[in-house]
């Protein structure tokens, strides 16, 4: 049975109508929202309110190219809304990974742990 998550409108399909993702982290984000939606953090007419709310903000790509982006920025807005965590946590984790990705080796994996900045748990 799919998730009703997999029928989302405006989500990229193959020829045989599976969802298809640009990039491995795309991917990622949409499990992470089907797997957080089976566990009832939001409904899906909550997930379906704030992914239509970032896809028609002002300045978003005509074409759809920022399509994954916007899935993001409704799954955090989610989560802060839900209480699940918080904008600072949220912004927090994004700048260390992007310190990650600058101090990765071109062509090695990006790891949270490549942060110069992270502490070992």
């Amino acid at each position: 049975m799919r998730s009703q998550l997999a029928q989302s409108p405006g989500l990229p399909r193959s020829a045989e109508g599976d969802p298809v993702f640009p990039e491995p982290w795309t991917a990622e984000a949409f499990a992470m929202t089907v797997h957080l939606h089976e566990k009832g953090v939001f409904s899906w007419s909550e997930w379906a309110e704030a992914l239509s709310a970032e896809v028609h903000k002002p300045g978003r790509a005509e074409d759809g190219s920022d399509y994954f982006d916007c899935w993001v920025e409704a799954l955090s807005g989610l989560l802060v809304i839900k209480g699940v965590t918080d904008a600072d946590a949220i912004f927090g984790l994004q700048k260390s990974w992007q310190r990650a990705a600058e101090a990765t080796p071109h062509g090695a994996p990006i790891a949270l742990a490549n942060d110069p900045l992270s502490r070992p748990i």
